[in-house]
């Protein structure tokens, strides 16, 4: 393991209360029917991913999302009245799904640190796409509190879940979260999620559970054999995110990104791997089974994936928006501003309008960060207003 110098940590600059203009087509009742075509945006990308967060607060200090030197006990969180309550959630999240939306994921911060989450689940497993099917409700979690809510979040309508998880060795564990937990705790929860039926896709088949390792150079890379060998053949998808220069907190260098080739390489040394085809459109894993002694890929060994939004941009089919925890629509995780539908939710405005106005945003789109990223000099983007991932949500 490398030594680790001591942390560049950029002061926090706030950028929740940032809003950009809403369209002017906003308030035009009716503007876009309820029947039109499903809108895409400006480089032709459908809206099919909607990914919410319902908190601000994590009990985690990631380095890489919430050091501690920043979020320390002084840092002022939202107070609960500017967080969307459910119903509002529910309601824009219905919305949403009339537009295209397939997929939810909740996130923070920490959701499960949100009270009484499973009511928001509920209602949210009620809502269907614009062909009559349940949405794909899934939530991404640190597992701190997953083993005590695993059944309850599975009863209310939760259908998948996906476990950060930084490596298996404690000691780096506890490192890089910052506040001591021990890695034996995420891998009970876990546990506690498979018995609980959270670790079975929407067809039945096992791979609905994911664990997610963001790779740092220099900090935890030495984890990734491991962690491989621990849940090949467990039916649990492991997947590989290269370090990301989000938010304006963490001190991002390109030096510290490990490219996922390399992670590639390296377990296809020790575990041969082969590519296989992506799962769906938009999908921000590049998947790898590993393979049997005829070089095909064994499903009961299963697979890992690879997330590689610094060196391999996956932006020409991004379908995926982001609604904040106080409910600014952000278009990009790279974005530095949003819009405020909280605004429209508590002004009156109708539904119609509430969906022209997203619609609208949506047909405007044409982020791509990640794809100018490659052309910018290193480390160009380290410093720049972002917002940050503990309110927008990974």
């Amino acid at each position: 393991m490398s030594t680790s110098t001591t942390p560049r940590i950029v002061p926090l600059i706030d950028l929740r209360s940032a809003s950009l203009a809403m369209p002017s087509a906003t308030l035009k009742h009716g503007a876009r029917s309820m029947d039109s075509i499903l809108p895409t945006d400006l480089l032709g990308r459908p809206l099919r991913d909607l990914r919410i967060s319902v908190t601000d607060r994590c009990n985690f200090r990631c380095n890489y999302c919430m050091p501690k030197e920043v979020f320390d006990k002084d840092y002022t969180y939202l107070p609960h009245a500017s967080l969307l309550s459910f119903e509002e959630i529910t309601r824009t999240a219905r919305l949403f799904a009339g537009l295209g939306v397939r997929k939810i994921r909740l996130t923070g911060g920490e959701p499960l640190l949100r009270k009484n989450l499973e009511v928001l689940i509920e209602q949210l497993a009620q809502l269907r796409t614009v062909d009559g099917a349940p949405l794909d409700l899934t939530l991404t979690t640190n597992g701190s509190l997953l083993a005590r809510k695993a059944k309850a979040l599975k009863a209310a309508g939760l259908q998948r879940v996906t476990v950060s998880l930084d490596g298996l060795d404690d000691a780096v564990f506890r490192s890089m979260n910052d506040v001591d937990f021990p890695v034996a705790d995420v891998l009970a929860a876990i546990d506690a999620a498979l018995a609980a039926g959270l670790g079975v896709d929407a067809s039945g088949n096992a791979g609905g559970l994911k664990v997610n390792m963001v790779v740092k150079r220099g900090t935890n890379e030495q984890e990734i054999l491991p962690m491989a060998r621990h849940f090949k053949g467990t039916g649990i998808v492991l997947r590989f995110i290269e370090y990301m220069d989000v938010g304006a907190t963490n001190g991002w260098r390109m030096n510290e990104v490990l490219p996922s080739r390399d992670v590639v390489q390296l377990i296809h040394a020790d575990m041969p791997l082969v590519q296989l085809a992506s799962s769906a459109p938009g999908e921000t894993a590049e998947r790898w089974g590993f393979a049997n002694a005829s070089g095909r890929h064994d499903p009961a060994a299963g697979e890992i994936g690879v997330i590689s939004s610094v060196t391999q941009a996956f932006c020409h089919d991004c379908n995926r928006a982001r609604l904040s925890t106080e409910g600014k629509l952000y278009l990009c995780l790279f974005a530095s501003q949003g819009y405020d539908l909280r605004a429209l939710l508590r002004g009156g405005a109708s539904d119609a309008d509430i969906e022209s106005s997203i619609g609208d945003i949506w047909a405007g789109r044409n982020d791509r960060y990640s794809e100018l990223r490659s052309a910018m000099a290193p480390d160009a983007g380290a410093g720049t207003r972002r917002v940050e991932m503990s309110y927008i949500g990974g």
